[in-house]
């Protein structure tokens, strides 16, 4: 039940979302359990963002999971984020944060896990 909100300041083309749609789901299926069967993404592109001072291309990755990961899995997660996003939109690894939040409850279909 990962979801992962891309933010950034610079264009997102069709082509630069399904590159990320695909890039994204492998980084989640780092973590155990979690795969492209329950991912949800969404993409915010031209936004007004600045980092360091600077309105130079940025991106801010959110990614919410049910349930917990270790330490270890969320520093390949965010290597791969990272790797991936500078490769679709040329945004320098340095320009971007990857937030993560542990969810005891999530809501499905009705119901909660």
């Amino acid at each position: 039940m990962p979801y992962v909100e891309t933010k950034t300041n610079v264009k997102i083309t069709k082509d630069n979302e399904l590159e990320l749609k695909s890039a994204l789901a492998d980084a989640i299926a780092i973590i155990p359990g979690k795969t492209e069967r329950w991912l949800m993404l969404s993409f915010e592109d031209e936004l007004p963002m600045y980092f360091a001072g600077s309105d130079a291309p940025c991106a801010m990755i959110e990614v919410k999971i049910f349930g917990k990961m270790s330490d270890r899995d969320a520093e390949k997660v965010t290597s791969a984020i990272c790797t991936s996003v500078e490769k679709a939109l040329s945004i320098s690894a340095d320009r971007i944060y990857v937030k993560y939040e542990e969810a005891p409850k999530w809501g499905w279909n009705g119901a909660n896990f």
